[in-house]
């Protein structure tokens, strides 16, 4: 989940921070969707792993239902009850980068690493999972506090044990469903940043062995949107928001790739159907953090100018 690593220009820097923070963020999605008090895994259909009932509350609250207020109540209760669970930690380190909590998102990915090194001796393939996202935050603790040119040399390193880990619990399990959508979308990112890359491949891998498959839909339709092929983006984003309708997030996604799509075509129609989709997402503000809120309102405002 991260881009060009160069820092030689201006241009390249702000591509690092962009790739940095999508990769973050969806490096924490991916590893938060699972229902074990039922037994029923949304990544894989059969031999579910053991999360308390609290983490898996609060990933639907926060990346279903993209109730963020509900998901952080969960969270508290987590942390209490379920200490040795890297997912607990590893969302939290999630919103408190959301938050821009420095001190917050050093703590909690210090946890998540910590917690995951001791799974490891009893579930290898979950404990190297979440090793790699404890190091991933880690290289975003230092991108925040050091910036981009002083921070990618070390955040680099990181990304390398991001990679050993995930490597180990390819060995374990090639095909397993969770390991596939991190690794998906880590690709995807990549690829979409990466000159000469092929996305596809990630596409493929992300359709054939990940889930759960609105989180499929939703990497895809991300990656599609910044290859800037926004039929394929909305073709994604709608499949996504079939099982996820009452995710404000999704309308947010669909919303600016409708605007894109509009610009491009120059078809004022389809901006005002990004319009409306702007503003379904902002029917749910109050359970959003204040920063995206900001950014939906100041996109909104920018799609309605342009229709002057």
């Amino acid at each position: 989940m991260t881009g060009k690593f160069s820092a030689s220009s201006a241009t390249t820097s702000k591509k690092i921070m962009h790739f940095v923070k999508a990769a973050f963020t969806t490096l924490i999605v991916l590893n938060l969707g699972i229902n074990y008090s039922i037994a029923a895994d949304p990544f894989r259909p059969s031999q579910p792993r053991n999360i308390g009932d609290n983490t898996e509350a609060a990933f639907k609250a926060v990346f279903k239902q993209g109730n963020y207020q509900t998901g952080q109540k969960y969270l508290q209760q987590a942390i209490s009850d379920e200490p040795n669970e890297p997912l607990a930690y590893a969302l939290k380190a999630s919103l408190a980068y959301t938050n821009q909590d420095t001190a917050a998102l050093e703590s909690y990915s210090t946890k998540t690493l910590d917690t995951a090194k001791k799974l490891i001796g009893t579930d290898p393939l979950r404990g190297n999972l979440y090793a790699a996202v404890g190091h991933f935050l880690e290289g975003a603790v230092i991108l925040t506090r050091e910036g981009t040119a002083r921070g990618v040399p070390k955040a680099l390193s990181r990304l390398r044990e991001v990679y050993k880990h995930l490597d180990k619990a390819e060995a374990i399990s090639p095909k397993d469903p969770e390991l596939n959508l991190i690794k998906g979308y880590m690709d995807l990112f990549l690829a979409v940043n990466l000159p000469f890359a092929n996305p596809q491949q990630a596409i493929q891998r992300l359709e054939e062995n990940a889930g759960p498959q609105y989180l499929v839909d939703r990497g895809i339709a991300i990656a599609y949107r910044d290859l800037k092929n926004y039929p394929k983006a909305l073709e994604y984003a709608n499949r996504a928001l079939k099982t996820t309708s009452e995710n404000p997030e999704l309308y947010y996604l669909k919303a600016q790739i409708l605007r894109e799509q509009g610009k491009k075509q120059k078809n004022p129609q389809m901006i005002q159907q990004a319009i409306a989709n702007f503003d379904q997402a902002l029917k749910k503000k109050s359970q959003l953090p204040a920063g995206l809120v900001k950014q939906i309102k100041s996109e909104r405002r920018n799609a309605a100018k342009s229709l002057k």
